[in-house]
């Protein structure tokens, strides 16, 4: 995760550069500087504070050797980042020997505990413990008891520890609050790259489905005028009549459809409402317009009833089965049947014969299908389509429509 520089100073190394196994060691930032200093001196003044009590019944090269220890076990703190465990453990050690080593110690086993579990520090807490215990017995302070200072040096060793645990966990929580934060993220993308996805196929199917037909509508009729160019004028004018037509609200639904991937900014008017299953009527009279037989069987007695979103769904496999049927069975009479009821549901059914002759291969066909599959099932319903026992063609919806 990528950090501003304000944040930078402000965390701890291991949060700014996280690494791996054999990754290179992370360079101390400006918070790690001040903590270190800050540890450095606090270890130092505990160390001033033991030399100048034990200077009272110490000799003289007793003390100089308490205060040169002292001062490399402070010195050796700024290796406790490199090697926390071995330098709390060598500093236990020279904490029970010499009192001016004792700051060291602590503040060496509280970064061991900041660092590492209990589990692997346990040995490490424990060698302190016996330490403070035997620089009772090693070093003993005439003005201080045995069991006081026992108590003192026990208590002080387990609440660092204590402390340094604490602080563990509260990185851990942070951290995990961190890669919660960016899987949130993450998943986010996913899911909004899920949805374009998802609304791009709509988008396709929605094309496919509306320009299937008016482009259909385009071929029936410019057929008309390629094999029939000695028609009647009224004939010939009302077949380009149709022709311009279907290419103009050919345009409208594109542009409709289009008009979804805009920026919001952007103006969208001249919309026209989307189909219904009370616009079905007029779907059919254009298919009968175009030269095709259509009987419509509606059980429906009031189609604005049905909601929206069904009823869209109902006109669109409608409108794919008229088209379906206009290029493999040109000619042949074209049943369609609607049949429901709030509660039970809506049923569409397009039927046809077999064509009177051969007909020639479409280029793509059959995806029309697979996409009115998909948007019943994604209405929530089913679809049905094959031949039929007679040599003809059938297409089955069931749609919910709620109570």
């Amino acid at each position: 995760m990528t950090r501003t520089d304000r944040q930078r100073w402000l965390l701890p190394s291991h949060l700014v550069e996280p690494g791996g196994t054999g990754a290179a060691r992370p360079r101390r930032t400006v918070r790690d500087w001040v903590v270190d200093i800050l540890v450095f001196l606090l270890a130092a003044l505990f160390g001033l504070v033991a030399i100048d009590t034990s200077a009272r019944y110490n000799s003289d090269a007793v003390n100089l050797t308490d205060q040169i220890l002292g001062a490399l076990a402070c010195g050796a703190l700024w290796l406790r980042r490199r090697w926390p465990a071995g330098l709390a453990a060598a500093l236990a050690v020279a904490g029970a020997l010499v009192p001016a080593a004792a700051g060291a110690m602590l503040a060496s086993l509280f970064s061991v505990a900041v660092r590492r579990p209990f589990r692997d520090i346990a040995w490490i807490v424990g060698l302190a413990l016996a330490g403070a215990v035997a620089t009772v017995f090693v070093r003993p302070d005439p003005e201080t008891g045995a069991v006081l200072g026992i108590l003192l040096g026990v208590s002080l060793t387990l609440l660092v520890t204590a402390w340094g645990m604490l602080v563990r966990a509260r990185r851990q929580l942070v951290e995990a609050l961190r890669e919660r934060a960016e899987r949130a993220e993450s998943e986010a993308e996913l899911r909004a790259a899920q949805a374009q996805r998802l609304a791009r196929e709509a988008i396709a199917r929605e094309m496919h489905d509306v320009l299937a037909h008016r482009l259909t509508l385009l071929s029936v009729h410019a057929g008309a005028l390629e094999f029939r160019p000695d028609a009647q004028p009224e004939q010939i004018a009302r077949a380009a009549g149709v022709i311009r037509d279907s290419a103009h609200d050919a345009l409208q639904d594109l542009r409709e459809i289009i008009g979804v991937l805009r920026a919001p900014g952007e103006e969208n008017g001249g919309d026209r409402p989307q189909p219904t299953l009370a616009t079905l009527g007029a779907l059919v009279d254009e298919s009968r317009e175009a030269g095709t037989e259509v009987v419509l069987h509606s059980a429906v007695d009031d189609p604005g009833s049905v909601p929206a979103a069904t009823g869209r769904t109902a006109y669109r496999i409608a409108q794919e089965g008229l088209t379906n049927a206009r290029k493999h069975a040109p000619g042949a009479p074209v049943t369609v049947t609607l049949r429901g009821r709030p509660g039970d549901g809506l049923t569409v059914e397009v039927r046809n014969p077999a064509p009177g002759g051969p007909v020639p291969h479409v280029p793509g066909s059959g995806q029309g299908l697979i996409g009115l599959s998909e948007r019943a099932a994604l209405a929530g319903g089913r679809l049905d389509h094959g031949p039929d026992p007679g040599g003809g063609f059938s297409l089955t919806a069931w749609l919910p429509w709620p109570a």
